[in-house]
């Protein structure tokens, strides 16, 4: 299954008899499935449905559409006078010069110029709203394509840093018994220390102290069981950001606990490689739907 990526863009136009729709989708990262419009009110009655096939083609997500009607420069243009309008507007008119017998009358040009009154009925709104539909369709598939192949690439370079993550661990196992020897060559020194002195309170804290830092299996083990599960997510695909952001957190956790049981300067400095690569995963990850 596919990984998508939540940054995605795509833009179409569509040319009608004497208009051209114009719709643009672009989406950045989001918790959520968030959509946006930007259009002219005259446009606003498409909202609904392209949200609709939008919500149907992305889950998660911060999406912006841009609608955009333009009149076509090269065509002429079929201009119809609203009558119904201009009568409301003869019957406000003869009000307002009952009441103000001096008010200048409308002129030609300020009623053409009134909102409404001119028309263009070469662009039915069910045609309109067939045409954006079939854009939409158009432009999502452009769109899902890009966060697509942007995906990929970031499931290719998780994938990576899953390798070099699982070489780091490995590496750890075989430094275990020369960095315990050489902790237990220095335990050892305070140990006579304190029992020259005769301090048994801190022979008991350098034993558990001792007894803590060199079991890190644990954190070895889990360390592994983490990394299987995030190749195995990554693979499977489909919506995993959420699933991967959770195991970022937790294979930072064990990352921690290993650095804090180390015993080796060596062995430090995995961990701290680790929680490099974890963070670079992480960053990643918030870019996944």
């Amino acid at each position: 299954m596919t990984i998508y990526s939540m940054t995605g863009y795509a833009a179409g136009t569509i040319e009608l008899a004497a208009a051209s729709l114009h719709i643009e989708v672009r989406s950045v990262n989001s918790r959520f499935l968030d959509v946006g419009f930007r259009c002219n009110d005259e446009l606003r009655f498409l909202e609904m449905p392209l949200r609709e096939k939008v919500a149907a083609a992305v889950a998660r997500g911060k999406v912006e559409c841009r609608l955009n009607l333009s009149p076509q420069t090269t065509s002429v243009r079929e201009l119809a006078v609203n009558t119904g309008l201009i009568a409301q507007l003869a019957q406000l008119e003869g009000a307002v010069r009952a009441a103000l017998p001096t008010a200048a009358p409308l002129s030609v040009a300020e009623v053409l110029r009134w909102p409404g009154v001119v028309g263009d009925e070469t662009v039915d709104p069910e045609r309109l709203q067939a045409a954006a539909l079939a854009l939409a369709d158009d432009v999502l598939k452009d769109f899902l394509a890009t966060r697509e192949r942007e995906g990929a690439k970031l499931a290719a370079m998780i994938l990576e840093r899953v390798a070099l993550m699982r070489e780091l661990t490995a590496q750890v196992g075989p430094m275990l018994p020369a960095a315990i020897a050489e902790y237990e060559t220095r335990l050892s020194a305070k140990l006579r220390e304190a029992v020259a002195n005769l301090d048994e309170e801190r022979i008991r804290q350098e034993m558990g102290l001792f007894a803590v830092r060199v079991d890190v299996a644990e954190e070895l083990s889990r360390l592994a069981t983490h990394l299987d599960e995030l190749e195995r997510i990554v693979r499977k695909g489909g919506a995993v950001g959420k699933r991967l952001d959770f195991l970022m957190q937790e294979l930072n956790r064990e990352a921690n606990t290993l650095a804090s049981k180390s015993v080796a300067a060596e062995i430090t400095a995995i961990a701290l490689e680790l929680k490099l690569l974890i963070e670079q995963v992480r960053e990643q990850v918030q870019n996944l739907e």
